[in-house]
């Protein structure tokens, strides 16, 4: 069975105090008790699933949504705080109490629903159930914030012992980096000097073919100049001796071994 205490304040009676504990098995829906104490008297009452049926059709609201603003109004009082209001009228000749519940609007409020409790003859025995309630829930509360506290202790090593792990990865990371840059900048300044040798002999190859093609270009008239020249003499050669046969007399041939007469 789930049960919640929370205090609550009628709004006839501000300055008063009470004890509102509600419990429920599995589902609100299904009905639920109350168990009402100002610390001195206190009232008991249940509300069955009927009557949760009743209530939401008599505000014509849909019975989900009227259980949720049950819930809100009833048990998750720290959301809702000063959304619903509570009215508690003592009957005293009957030894009763009128317990109601309202949730607040912009111009008033409407009533959600309302229980008759009935008083408890011995109420010592319902604020001893509420101390025992409360000191249960705190013995609850302290056994989760030591669990949470050493839950958090451990998180925090564990973080402490990332931190020095991402510490040592990040000097690796750097000093990997700074080695690759180093080794990066030796490579590419033996790329720059290959490539300056490639340029300075691509440019002295160019040179040389300039030069060899100048050379080429210059040899060529010489030698037409010679061989025209070499044909000329050997022209003038053969103009000379046909005069020279011209000019002897008849008779005569030159001698075969000087050329003389």
């Amino acid at each position: 069975m789930e049960k919640t205490l929370n205090r609550i304040h009628p709004v006839s009676d501000p300055e008063a105090t009470y004890f509102l504990q509600v419990s429920w098995e599995k589902d609100l829906g299904t009905g639920f008790g109350l168990l009402l104490s100002d610390c001195q008297c206190a009232w008991t009452g249940t509300a069955s699933e009927e009557d949760i049926s009743r209530e939401a059709a008599d505000i014509e609201m849909d019975r989900e949504k009227y259980v949720e603003e049950l819930r809100k109004a009833l048990i998750a009082r720290g959301e809702s705080a000063g959304k619903y209001n509570f009215v508690i009228s003592r009957d005293e000749k009957n030894k009763a109490c009128h317990f109601s519940y309202e949730r607040n609007l912009n111009d008033g409020s409407f009533r959600l629903g309302s229980l008759k409790l009935q008083e408890v003859p011995s109420p010592a025995e319902v604020i001893k159930e509420l101390i025992g309630y409360c000191l249960d829930s705190l013995g609850k509360l302290q056994a989760k914030t030591e669990h949470l506290q050493r839950e958090n202790e451990r998180l925090f090593s564990n973080w402490s012992n990332v931190e020095k792990r991402l510490e040592k990865c990040v000097e690796a990371k750097e000093e990997l980096e700074a080695d690759l840059y180093s080794r990066f900048v030796l490579v590419l300044n033996e790329k720059k000097a290959k490539i300056r040798n490639l340029q300075k002999l691509l440019s002295e190859a160019k040179e040389s073919a300039v030069d060899a093609k100048c050379a080429r270009d210059s040899v060529a008239p010489t030698e037409m100049a010679i061989k025209r020249e070499n044909n000329y003499d050997a022209s003038t050669d053969e103009e000379s001796e046909n005069l020279a046969q011209a000019s002897l007399p008849s008779g005569l041939e030159p001698c075969k071994v000087c050329g003389m007469q």
